[in-house]
């Protein structure tokens, strides 16, 4: 939603909605992630350790949304 505001604040521009879509996306891919670990986390009592690719698929959209939402605000 904030997103969404600060990129149509003074009239809508390319840039901002696409940085707004951007920021809209990796954060579903954020959330998606979290999700899968979450069921796998409930699905037994020790669940396997977290992937390298998952842990660096995380870190990498939540590095990138915040640079977005940086790019927004800026």
């Amino acid at each position: 939603m904030l997103a969404g505001k600060t990129a149509l604040h003074g009239g809508p521009s390319s840039f901002g909605i696409v940085a707004c879509a951007l920021c809209s996306g990796l954060w579903l891919a954020f959330l998606a992630l979290a999700h899968h670990r979450i069921r796998a986390l409930a699905a037994t009592a020790s669940p396997a350790p977290l992937a390298p690719r998952h842990a660096t698929s995380v870190v990498l959209c939540a590095i990138a949304t915040a640079v977005c939402a940086l790019a927004l605000v800026v």
